[in-house]
């Protein structure tokens, strides 16, 4: 059994629909997918009635943006209730933020670019989390970049004098908030440093403490060595360990499947999980 626990659509930062998602899944091979878009669960729907479509099982999830001392961390939830107030409350903040930080971000692009905010919103489907990778898209779209990677390494990166940040709720905070919701709680990518700055084991072993279940060990984004220790640090720490894609369509170059998830950490998830059940053909 093939199992892929973390991909976007474009219901956030993804190229593709969450239906059409599920469809390249299923020519992946794959048998299991979880949608996990940004801060939002509005792609859920979609892909659910895809997942029915293609015979393909559909975990329902999430991946909410966090920070400690100013350092972003990435929680993925799996199977929690959309509707449980106080993490719906909290996603809500956290979509306004983002917004608002785009278009300082485009702002600031504008005034020496030839970009404005209408151009990030030709690339954005209605409903969907705004970020960083929209205005990717403009640039590249406006001939001022060749690539989404260029646009990032050249105008979008966190060091950019164009970088603006966004509100992102504590990840001990997070975790609760998913754990009250009947979801389970997995941190993303965790030692990819390459990306930006991470945070120490400490901040893990914080927030393993707080409800989190699982480490994404498996990741793209993670050399040998960081497999390793994160291999290690979850055994030490009780936590179960994923392997994911992180899938973004065309605005990445991973592949689903790149990365894939045991059946038996499935399990584990659906034994923890309280809010929704997995969705099998």
């Amino acid at each position: 059994m093939r199992i892929d626990l973390h991909t976007h659509s474009c219901a956030s930062d993804g190229s593709e629909s969450p239906a059409a998602v599920v469809g390249s899944a299923a020519g992946a091979g794959l048998d299991v997918l979880a949608l996990t878009d940004h801060d939002t669960t509005s792609g859920w729907a979609g892909a659910a009635t895809a997942a029915q479509h293609h015979g393909i099982a559909l975990v329902r999830g999430i991946e909410i943006s966090s920070r400690h001392d100013g350092v972003s961390i990435h929680l993925l939830g799996y199977l929690q209730d959309p509707t449980a107030p106080g993490l719906l409350a909290e996603l809500e903040r956290c979509r306004e933020s983002r917004e608002t930080r785009a278009q300082r971000i485009v702002e600031l692009l504008s005034r020496d670019l030839p970009l404005d905010w209408d151009d990030v919103l030709e690339h954005v489907e209605p409903g969907a989390t705004i970020g960083r990778p929209h205005i990717a898209a403009a640039l590249v779209a406006k001939h001022i970049v060749t690539s989404v990677n260029d646009a990032f390494a050249s105008y979008l990166g966190n060091g950019s004098p164009y970088y603006a940040a966004h509100y992102a709720p504590d990840p001990m905070q997070a975790v609760r908030l998913l754990g009250e919701a009947g979801g389970v709680a997995v941190m993303a990518h965790p030692f990819a440093g390459r990306r930006g700055p991470i945070v120490d084991d400490s901040v893990i072993e914080a927030m393993a403490a707080a409800g989190m279940a699982g480490l994404e060990v498996h990741h793209p984004d993670h050399s040998g060595d960081e497999v390793r220790h994160g291999t290690d640090l979850a055994a030490s720490l009780g936590l179960f360990v994923t392997g994911s894609s992180d899938y973004h369509g065309d605005r990445k170059t991973n592949r689903l499947g790149d990365r894939t998830t045991d059946p038996v950490v499935l399990q584990q998830i659906e034994d923890l999980a309280s809010g929704v059940e997995v969705l099998r053909p």
